[in-house]
């Protein structure tokens, strides 16, 4: 084997560890030291001894204990470095507590969900608690984070560093809540999980390594919050949400890897047993007699998989649905999903008139389906001219090659259309 060739295979099996375990080695490492920054900091010596090892000596088989190993030795390392009172010795000895039993040891414990819960702890800034946990559990770098919360990377990396010095500082326990501390918590805990799975729903496919295991850690903290929280029924929502979603992968994409929207796709090549899962546990989630956004959201899809059985979308359930969700979270997201259901109940005047001001909410300037949605209810309602600017911007702010290809055919279709204002 050539040195490029083994250095390429290294870092594949590093990009890969890292993909499949960043988030659980660093929640282990920082449950033990109560340091987030010193875990990652540790954890990224440990994956650059990696790649400077891996490619002379092969990388081991049990990779996740490698790392741990080495990252555990910098982490004692610094503590003896840093620590100088007479306290150094306990330093040491709560440091290697644990880590040196999960050292060789296939199943290192999972320790995810509590590290999420400790980035949710009250002493935590609200508006950082979400990104933080998007960074250090789930891997995002502060440049995504920062986009999906319309601030600039600087910011958001200044403010993810004070909030890890407030864990440290402050002790904050690596642990899930007693039943009485959950309010104050679990909603930015499932806020966290659903955000890491959108970004990973957008690579319909699946050809995105990184994105698709970043849907599939997210379906499994799900569903780990469910199990841990059997009684909290937006965690039973969210996991229903999710499985839902999962459900329809599949049918995004057709032979040729073209998108798919959801009111073409084939029902029979949903998965029936998500979705049979999921029902469930929708079922589960309303009869404990609470409501929030996760179960309405999951009820919405529970109203498009009807399709499969009656043949068309329970439209007047979505609409119906739409409103409840507008009322409690008045997102201008659900105000376009919302305003789409319209138009196949009420028409489309009644479905532009519903759809948000972008003069008054500037972040949807740049927010591709907002342009999208207003582009399709403009066509069908013949104004083709103002359909083919507006899809001219949802083509411009679309990332995804398929689904900017789904847009620019639905552009072209306008100049075959009749137009009723004269316009294109």
């Amino acid at each position: 084997m050539t040195k490029a060739n083994g250095d390429g295979r290294a870092r594949e099996a590093a990009e890969a560890v890292a993909r499949r375990s960043y988030g659980k080695l660093v929640a282990f490492l920082a449950a033990r030291t109560r340091d987030v920054a010193a875990a990652e900091d540790a954890l990224s010596e440990a994956f650059a001894a990696a790649l400077a090892e891996w490619p002379v000596k092969g990388a081991p088989a049990n990779p996740e204990a490698w790392l741990m190993t080495v990252a555990r030795r910098r982490l004692i390392d610094g503590a003896r470095h840093v620590r100088v009172h007479d306290d150094a010795s306990d330093s040491l000895r709560t440091i290697a507590e644990g880590l040196h039993a999960a050292a060789g040891n296939d199943a290192i414990p999972d320790q995810r969900l509590a590290l999420l819960f400790a980035c949710a702890h009250p002493a935590i800034d609200s508006a950082v608690r979400a990104p933080l946990m998007l960074q250090v559990v789930l891997g995002l770098d502060a440049k995504a984070i920062a986009s999906a919360f319309l601030t600039s990377p600087d910011a958001m990396a200044k403010r993810l560093v004070r909030a890890k010095r407030k864990i440290r500082e402050a002790g904050i326990p690596f642990r899930v809540p007693e039943r009485e501390e959950l309010p104050a918590r679990i909603d930015t805990v499932l806020d966290a999980i659903y955000a890491a799975f959108a970004e990973g729903w957008t690579d319909p496919a699946g050809t995105d390594a990184a994105r698709r295991d970043l849907a599939a850690e997210a379906l499994f903290l799900a569903r780990l919050a469910a199990e841990l929280l059997p009684e909290e029924a937006e965690a039973l929502g969210l996991l229903a949400l999710v499985l839902y979603a999962e459900s329809r992968r599949s049918a995004r994409r057709d032979a040729s890897g073209d998108f798919v929207p959801l009111d073409a796709q084939d029902p029979l090549a949903w998965d029936i047993a998500a979705i049979a899962e999921a029902e469930a546990l929708l079922r589960r989630a309303c009869a404990l007699g609470t409501i929030g956004r996760y179960q309405l959201e999951a009820a919405l899809q529970s109203a498009h998989v009807a399709r499969r059985r009656s043949g068309r979308a329970d439209w007047p359930a979505v609409v119906a649905l739409y409103d409840a969700l507008f009322a409690l979270t008045r997102s201008p997201v659900v105000q376009i999903n919302r305003a789409l259901a319209i138009a196949e109940t009420q028409g489309t005047d009644a479905a532009i008139a519903a759809l948000p001001d972008v003069d008054t909410d500037e972040r949807l300037r740049r927010y591709q389906p907002y342009w999208a949605a207003r582009a399709e209810l403009l066509a069908r309602n013949g104004a083709n001219g103002q359909a083919h600017e507006a899809f001219e911007l949802a083509i411009g702010l679309e990332r995804d090659d398929a689904i900017r290809r789904f847009l620019q055919r639905r552009q072209a279709a306008l100049a075959v259309a009749r137009p009723r204002d004269g316009s294109g």
